[in-house]
């Protein structure tokens, strides 16, 4: 309990140094604040090179995520809770603007999906989605981890 409590307290300062620092999207699940690597925990967004389509168009759905965490940063800058690291040493966070997490928004807007390996978090949120035809769902796509292995 007392590790647990010192590790919110630790991941509380973490997540307050950011505020002052520049914002850059990577990817519809990646952002830079500084010089730090942030890598949204439990979501997965299609890669930047990935094609989806609509209606016969092919669509850069992999830009598009980006596009839409882009737009919804603005010129916010994320407040991040770490998670840990990952094998490629980037952060592990659930970012927030004005309180509301950017992993939460991306998958019930259908730009990310519930990444069930790391994470069952937002998997009513992706329900959402599919259920509704938002974003990806109302597309032809693969899954971001099934295109990795393309």
């Amino acid at each position: 309990m007392k590790r647990c409590i010192l590790s919110l307290i630790i991941l509380f300062f973490l997540s307050q140094k950011v505020f002052a620092d520049t914002v850059k999207v990577i990817d519809g699940d990646t952002i830079k604040i500084g010089n730090e690597k942030i890598r949204f925990g439990g979501i997965d967004a299609p890669e930047l090179k990935q094609t989806c389509f609509k209606n016969k168009e092919k669509i850069s759905c992999g830009i598009l995520a980006k596009n839409v965490l882009k737009k919804k940063i603005g010129k916010e800058t994320p407040k991040c809770i770490s998670e840990g690291k990952d094998v490629y040493k980037r952060t592990i966070a659930e970012c927030f603007i004005n309180g509301e997490s950017l992993s939460k928004f991306l998958v019930s807007n259908g730009y990310a999906f519930a990444y069930r390996k790391y994470s069952r978090k937002f998997i009513k949120d992706e329900r959402f989605a599919k259920k509704n035809r938002l974003g990806l769902w109302s597309m032809k796509f693969i899954f971001p981890w099934e295109f990795r292995k393309l």
